[in-house]
Parts: structure tokens; sequence; C-alpha cells
């Protein structure tokens, strides 16, 4: 239905405003040097951007998802929510098997956009010298003139490695505490608090179990930024990572991503479900407000 992509297309701009600063954070802690790290954690790292760069340092390469992840939420929303009633029972795996297909369409979209906006991240100047890219559109335009399509693509293996199970544990996810949080209630309504709660638990729950990807993927994509790569490919920054770093670089900004998750998919959720009664739809996730 048309309603799904208008309540998608709502929910994506609440979540970037809501997420930047903290994905800004998360990227630079993300790239950072293991043997002279920039910064000693997430509160570190925000102080240093805003001294060094403004506060409007936080949201560079804001452009990018701002127009990419209000597009991305859109089309999620709105084929999950078209496949998801193509299922006889609106159940867990219904709602797993139509977010993971909605996450594999996704990641073809997310992955050049997700490159741009940390090429422009990470480019940092200081306040006063310009960086390589002015801004996410000439950071992809400048990326395809030196690499073509195929450097627009830098990570998408990775990209989809997560986005696709990502995606699925989180639209099911939030139908499953849409439903425990409605328990709780005896007329099944959980309201706008509720619908908060689930929506963030439902962004946290999805990261902890694809956050790895991220990592990786941030990575290859970060890379090059002096003209150098030093990543293959997919499998080559996964091994030379854990090899340099051990296991626990799977985590490598991981408490940022999830401060970040909470409220960003907290108005994501919160925006479309609402978006969708507002125009007299029953949401597919738990029915909207109903338990």
């Amino acid at each position: 239905m048309a309603a799904d992509f208008v309540a998608g297309t709502l929910g994506g701009v609440a979540g970037v405003l809501v997420g930047h600063p903290f994905d800004t954070v998360k990227v630079r802690l993300q790239t950072q040097s293991s043997v002279a790290p920039k910064y000693s954690g997430a509160f570190n790292c925000c102080i240093k951007i805003i001294k060094q760069e403004t506060v409007f340092g936080l949201f560079k390469g804001m452009a990018s998802p701002l127009v990419g992840l209000t597009f991305i939420n859109t089309l999620v929303f709105g084929v999950q929510g078209n496949v998801q009633r193509q299922f006889d029972q609106s159940s867990l795996y219904s709602h797993f098997i139509s977010g993971s297909l909605a996450g594999f369409v996704q990641s073809f979209i997310s992955g050049p956009m997700e490159l741009a906006k940390i090429k422009v991240q990470i480019d940092t100047q200081g306040k006063e010298r310009k960086g390589k890219y002015h801004g996410s559109i000439d950071a992809l335009r400048k990326i395809y003139r030196m690499e073509g399509f195929r450097g627009c693509y830098r990570g998408l293996m990775l990209t989809i490695a997560r986005d696709t199970p990502g995606l699925g544990i989180y639209f099911m996810s939030y139908e499953f505490y849409c439903s425990e949080i409605a328990k709780m209630y005896a007329d099944g309504q959980i309201g706008i608090m509720g619908l908060l709660t689930a929506g963030g638990l439902s962004g946290m729950t999805s990261w902890v179990c694809t956050y790895s990807f991220d990592v990786f993927k941030t990575r290859l994509q970060a890379e090059g930024l002096d003209g150098q790569n030093k990543y293959k490919g997919s499998i080559d920054v996964i091994q030379k990572s854990i090899r340099n770093e051990g296991i626990r670089v799977i985590n490598k900004g991981l408490g940022t991503q999830l401060l970040r998750a909470f409220p960003t998919n907290a108005a994501i959720f919160t925006c479309a479900t609402l978006s969708l009664e507002l125009m007299g739809q029953t949401s597919n996730n738990s029915n909207g407000r109903q338990g």
C-alpha cells in the first residue's frame, strides 16, 4: 500500500535528524588507528569534534543520509509492509522474511550512500582548512570519477551481510516487543511510550546481532582518503582487522551505536506507526498500537 511508503518517508526523516551525530562519533571510533588512537571514547570523541570542527562537525555528511535514508526507509517500509501482507497470518516468521527481503533490496542503495557519508565524516581538516570533499554528493562524484561504478559499491557484500538479516531481526523484534508490552495493559493499547520503547529496543537488538559486519564495512569504505588502499576486499578486511586487533575489534564503537540506535529507531517506528494510523491504515507491526 502507498501508506507504507509515506510512513517510511516520515520515519526516515525523524530517524536521521535524531541519530546522525551519534553516527559521526561511531564512524570516527571505528576508523581510528588502534596504535595511536585519536579518541579515548565516545564522549571524548564528541568533545574533540565540537572543539575542532564546531557542533556542525557532528552533522558532517548528513546530506547523503537525509536524502538517502529517507528514501531507504520509504523503500524498506513499503517492501516489508507489502510483502508481509502476502502471508496468511502475521507471525514473527513473516516479519523476519519480509524484513530480510527489504534489507537485501536496501543494500544496493545504502551501500553508495554510506560510502559517501563515511568519506565526508572522516575527512577532517579542522575549522579553517577545507577537506577533500565538499559534501556527500561531491564525494560520490569524485569516487565515481576515480574508481568508476565499482568504486561506488565498495563494501557491498558486507552491506548485504549486515542488512539482510539485520532488517529481518529489526521488524521481527519490533513485532515481538509490541506484543510483549501490550500484555502489560488490560486494553492492549501500548500508547506512545510503548511504541518508543519497542522501536528503540528493536533497533538495539538488530545492531547487536549484525554490528561486526558494520565495523568491517566501515573500514573497507573509509580507506583511500590518502590515495592508498590496504584492503583487497571483504574477506581481507575481516582477516587483517582481527589479526591486528583481536576479536574485540568486532565490537569497536558498539556502545555509541547502541546509544544512537534507541532514540533513532524509537523515532522511526513511532513516527511510521502513527503516520499509518493518521492515514487510516492499520500498521502491519502489531496492528499499530494494538497488542
